[in-house]
């Protein structure tokens, strides 16, 4: 079977989704599945070895410019190809010259939708024919519905099945402005008639998915999210003397960095453990600069920011640093989560976890049994639950050795990519 997966560049940022989809690309690969990663918009970056190709679909230069300057549209493709080179775009990404927010895209992520009849008619033309010359799949896997606008045409050109697996669409649709969304929807919705199936990862996304897209749970496809527990097998933590709780996602309003300080500063304020400490890490976006200097200024402000470290956002071997020093992991997300990421690496390391009980996290930890559900709507149901987990270690080492037990067995990159191949041969028949 060939099958070409396309994933969408997050500029310098190590995004979730690029992670897991570079990893299951690998670990398809390891059963005999031939499998092309090739990005869209710019290169991806990720943490251990890039298995992507030395390709780019729908270059994000080109496709700004196609959206910018009307001329640009209509020059021959031998003047402007070069500007789809990864190695061109990842060098002006680097140098913030393309904007990635949703809020600044909603035309441009319009445009792209409405394929042959936007302005990206240029990069579509493009894309298809280099998944036709170049990839001749059996079977074309998307990484969110987001970049489907050349389906109809692809369609048209090859018969091959198109598989979209939906890890977060509706929270960059939350991210447009209102005039903006409801166009989007409405062309999301065109785009999922063209699609043959959908992978989500937990039962409450699919359903959230189909109401959203109008597209019937018949069509939708659970895949458990899957972690390399191989780069895991003999993690051994060293955890410091104080008590020390760890977050990792992005620093940013949606990911609930600001839940974690809140309940921290209440841990020492309402409980007195005056020696605990706050260990986070994860990409911090230029927008959510603000937002973080927010949070640093509200833990100085409680004396607590010498129990404070930042990590940044380490490569693989630093985040195993990172992980192996925490007592407790928190990725206390507003929004609801589609993926957890981090949330299952920390359970494939044997912390208990503390999670909000919505999106992913009560079918995960209900598999996993690595942790603990605390309520969203209530302040101060997380810091309670942490102090829980802090003063019953005997309870913590209980559901850290189950969540490690449990990520291994049912939650592995290679079961991942196991399932997901089961789900390729549906349509393939192969």
């Amino acid at each position: 079977m060939r099958v070409t997966y396309v994933t969408a560049g997050a500029a310098e940022m190590i995004c979730g989704s690029c992670l897991r989809d570079n990893i299951l690309v690998k670990k398809l690969r390891d059963l005999d599945c031939s499998v092309i990663l090739v990005p869209a918009y710019t290169p991806i970056t990720v943490e251990g070895e890039d298995s992507s190709d030395n390709a780019l679909l729908y270059g994000g230069i080109s496709v700004y410019l196609e959206q910018k300057f009307p001329p640009f549209r209509y020059l021959p493709g031998f003047m402007t190809k070069w500007l789809d080179h990864p190695g061109i775009v990842r060098s002006l990404t680097k140098k913030r010259k393309i904007e990635i927010e949703a809020e600044n895209l909603g035309e441009l992520t319009l445009s792209i939708l409405r394929g042959e009849k936007g302005n990206q008619r240029q990069s579509l033309k493009r894309a298809v024919q280099w998944i036709k010359k170049e990839s001749k799949p059996d079977l074309i896997n998307l990484t969110n519905l987001f970049i489907a606008g050349f389906v109809p045409s692809m369609k048209r050109e090859l018969n091959s099945p198109v598989i979209v697996t939906l890890q977060g669409d509706d929270l960059f649709l939350d991210e447009l402005t209102e005039s903006h969304r409801s166009l989007v929807i409405s062309e999301l919705r065109r785009l999922a008639s063209h699609i043959d199936g959908f992978i989500t990862f937990s039962q409450f996304y699919a359903k959230k998915m189909a109401d959203l897209l109008e597209v019937p749970e018949e069509k939708f496809h659970l895949v458990n999210l899957g972690v390399d527990t191989d780069e895991f097998n003999d993690f051994t933590r060293h955890p410091v003397k104080d008590p020390t709780i760890g977050y990792f996602g992005r620093l940013a309003p949606e990911k609930g960095f600001h839940n974690i300080v809140d309940a921290f500063i209440e841990i020492h304020q309402k409980y007195n453990l005056s020696n605990a400490r706050l260990c986070a890490g994860g990409w911090l976006s230029p927008s959510d600069q603000n937002f973080f200097n927010q949070q640093i200024d509200k833990l100085k402000s409680a004396n607590l920011i010498n129990f404070f470290d930042h990590v940044g956002s380490p490569d693989l071997d630093k985040k195993k640093d990172f992980l192996g020093k925490i007592d407790i992991f928190s990725l206390p997300t507003t929004h609801e989560e589609p993926k957890g990421l981090s949330v299952l690496e920390a359970q494939a390391c044997g912390i208990p976890v503390v999670q909000p009980d919505h999106g992913i996290f009560p079918e995960m930890l209900a598999k996993t049994e690595g942790g603990i559900l605390y309520n969203p709507t209530d302040s101060k149901s997380l810091a309670k639950e942490i102090v829980r987990l802090i003063k019953d270690k005997d309870y913590a080492n209980q559901l850290g050795e189950m969540g490690r037990k449990n990520t291994f067995e049912l939650f592995s990159a290679k079961k991942m990519a196991e399932e997901t191949l089961q789900v390729y041969l549906q349509f393939t028949g192969s």
